[in-house]
């Protein structure tokens, strides 16, 4: 390949400009140095309080997570690819596609089965291509559903090819028109596209027919997902005369079913994937791999040949572990109040990182190199990989010919391979190996593409984002406030289990990655802790507040100047940055609102959740997200209202905090009006008045609203009880 036609460029991201960033943090930084040099001079008298000591904690750890920050910003970067100038198909290496579903009743086998045909239908050779499913549910009716997709794959597949349409999830394609403006005068796109349709909604019915048939068996059963054996099948089926299967070729798509028992620890997600790894190793063993969630469906076909533009880039490729997608979703509102895209992470901090060591692993749409996973096997027997890899000949046969794919067509499996592909996939496989702890996705939290990648790129492997203007994969995002909570609770709850381990960045990762990528794997691992410091700031200066007590320099004092800056100059980042990606001044306002509710709920209890983890008084626990939409909740999310549709527990911590906010505003400015002491306590009013603004959703959905979707009134009841409480004591205490 010729050195003057790279696959690939470089730039510098057009979103975040580093001089400016770099500014923001010198003036920034100065001013923090100051605002500790203030907080200092409280612990020079003989008694410092607990009150005050609790406030500079708070705000230390606060400056500290803001630092960490900054490292995204250092040197943000935008890539372009170029996969014309790939090479012919025959030199392509193989991929194997792994897709992850585990509960039908939450992720309708329908979504999952337009993913599946996405994936077969990417703009790759299919002989070089194999889709993986693995069902942790172990439901029949998964199976049924991979085998009428199969046998609609066959029309679909050559039909996508002839008309070089784009949208390969059948579902989005018959949704919309974009494809159909590249063919309008074609008469034969016509008549095949009515043909095809038909095919489909023959294809949809009787995937809906047997979900409906499923649920009736289900009904008065008693079916355990965690107790199963293991089930692998290579799905085909044979030619009609409707269509002769020869003249269209499916890629290889096989169904994994690992065996799960009660009494066996099956470390969900990591879990299934290092079954899907060994599974596919001893089948097609590729030396690329494509993860995807069973909602992450195809978007752009031509997604793995921009991943190979950098896998076959020989300038970057021996340390290149995996090429990154950022996640994008097809159902977010334009508000988007629960900032369900995540804009933060993948339009600022993962350009941003990818100008260092690379970005983080995001769990779904990475092109990752399998030997990246097995870790360096090059000086080691046969016993030592059976020690680390486990006792199948097979497989280690595999893991010494990783670079090389085996040919495994629909119709030519063995029994024994498939026997060895059990054996691989029962739950006692992994016994004294070392999967999950030194080689596979690893084990240590219930987020594991974090803590994966971080270790990977601890070990020396780079990583890099490909963000194409056209989505390479679009998911579902969460849709209520239920449903986000739980699952930021999860992922705040694997991250903190990373920070109270021995991998923690700071410890682990300080020696083995560069400062500024330990600085942006520690900002992450550090997120849960936000609750701390946002539980002192909303109630300690309230309380203070409500029993007249200052704890802020006076407005006249220049040291009101320090901590103006700080406060307003976060804001204002915050905002330049959602307006440099394309946002609003409302997506600025609505990301306020969320991650206030968040941090106060999602972060305190997935901190307490990894401690318990810790301390051994709970057992780990993973709660797929709810994929089955919910008209009535989409409908409220569309309009941009809050649904407060959820538990007590995840509602009463945002609710108290507002009551007490609203109770220490009203008395706070109420004595300021007859004392005239508004100098020494603006600052408390101030952060008061901030929290009761930001937190209007849920104020509206206490005191304004009526629909379904509104707080209950026994929620507002418990809130205003416990608020008063804690003003009570609180003041005793003072």
């Amino acid at each position: 390949m010729e050195s003057s036609s790279p696959l690939h460029i470089c730039s510098t991201c057009k979103i975040s400009s580093p001089i400016f960033n770099r500014s923001y943090a010198f003036f920034h930084f100065t001013a923090l140095i100051f605002f500790i040099y203030y907080r200092l001079s409280y612990f020079l008298f003989p008694n410092p309080t607990l009150l005050h000591t609790l406030l500079f904690t708070s705000e230390l750890l606060l400056s500290f997570i803001w630092l960490c920050g900054q490292a995204f910003l250092w040197r943000p970067v935008s890539r372009t690819v170029y996969p014309e100038r790939l090479p012919e198909n025959k030199e392509l290496p193989s991929i194997d596609v792994l897709i992850c579903t585990a509960d039908p009743k939450k992720e309708p086998p329908f979504e999952v089965m337009n993913t599946v045909l996405s994936a077969l239908a990417m703009d790759y050779p299919p002989d070089k291509l194999a889709v993986y499913l693995s069902d942790d549910g172990g439901s029949s009716l998964t199976l049924k559903c991979m085998r009428e997709a199969y046998g609609f794959a066959r029309y679909w597949l050559p039909f996508c090819l002839r008309f070089r349409i784009k949208n390969r999830c059948p579902k989005v394609y018959f949704a919309a028109s974009e494809d159909d403006l590249l063919n309008s005068y074609n008469v034969e796109y016509a008549e095949e596209k009515e043909k095809i349709k038909r095919k489909y909604e023959q294809f949809k019915d009787r995937v809906k027919q047997a979900e409906e048939n499923d649920y009736e068996k289900e009904e008065g059963s008693n079916i355990d997902n965690d107790d199963h054996p293991p089930v692998i099948q290579v799905i085909n089926e044979e030619s009609n005369n409707e269509l002769d299967i020869n003249q269209v070729q499916v890629p290889l798509l096989v169904y994994v079913s690992r065996e799960k028992r009660p009494n066996h620890t099956h470390h969900f997600k990591a879990g299934a994937l290092n079954v899907l790894l060994r599974v596919s190793g001893i089948m097609t063993n590729s030396p690329y791999m494509l993860v995807l969630d069973c909602d992450m469906y195809c978007n752009d076909p031509t997604s793995a040949r921009q991943a190979m533009c950098f896998h076959l880039d020989p300038q970057i490729s021996p340390s290149l572990a995996f090429v990154q997608f950022p996640q994008k979703f097809h159902n977010i509102s334009k508000s988007d109040i629960y900032d369900s895209q995540l804009r933060t992470l993948f339009v600022i901090r993962w350009p941003g990182v990818d100008g260092l060591q690379g970005p983080i692993l995001s769990g779904t749409g990475f092109y990752m190199k399998r030997n990246a996973l097995y870790g360096n096997i090059s000086e080691k027997g046969v016993e030592q990989l059976k020690r680390i890899f486990g006792h199948s000949n097979d497989f280690i046969m595999s893991v010494h010919n990783s670079s090389q794919q085996k040919i495994l067509d629909n119709t030519g499996s063995s029994s024994k391979l498939l026997q060895e592909a059990q054996f691989l996939a029962k739950c006692t496989y992994e016994q004294d190996t070392l999967w999950g702890q030194q080689i596979g996705f690893l084990y240590e939290s219930v987020v594991e593409d974090f803590f994966t990648g971080m270790i990977l790129h601890c070990r020396g492997w780079n990583s890099v984002l490909c963000n194409p203007s056209r989505a390479a994969f679009a998911g579902t995002a969460t849709t209520n406030l239920n449903d986000t909570l739980i699952q930021n609770t999860r992922w705040q709850s694997g991250l903190m289990e990373v920070t109270i381990s021995r991998f923690c960045p700071f410890i682990y990762g300080i020696s083995r990655m560069s400062l500024l990528q330990t600085m942006c794997y520690g900002c992450l691992a550090l997120q849960p802790l936000y609750s701390f410091p946002l539980w002192c700031l909303a109630t300690l200066p309230q309380l203070c507040l409500f029993n007249d007590i200052p704890i802020y320099p006076k407005v006249s004092s220049s040291w009101f100047m320090i901590f103006s800056f700080i406060f307003v100059a976060s804001l204002l980042k915050h905002l330049e940055e959602v307006l440099s990606s394309g946002g609003t001044v409302k997506t600025w306002w609505n990301e306020q609102h969320i991650w206030m509710i968040k941090a106060v709920t999602a972060y305190t209890y997935g901190s307490l959740d990894a401690i318990l983890k810790w301390v051994g008084i709970r057992k780990a626990s993973f709660i797929p997200t709810n994929k089955v939409p919910d008209e009535g909740k989409i409908s409220l999310y569309q309009k941009g209202k809050f649904n407060f549709q959820t538990s007590t527990r995840l509602l009463a911590p945002i609710t108290t905090l507002v009551v007490l906010n609203m109770i220490s505003l009203i008395i706070g400015v109420a004595r300021m009006l007859i004392s005239g002491n508004w100098s020494s306590m603006f600052g408390q009013v101030f952060l008061s008045f901030y929290i009761v603004v930001v937190n209007f959703p849920v104020i509206e959905g206490m005191l304004l609203r009526k629909d379904e979707g509104c707080i209950p009134f026994l929620i507002s009841l418990l809130s205003l009880a416990l608020a008063l409480t804690f003003l009570y004591i609180g003041s005793m205490v003072l």
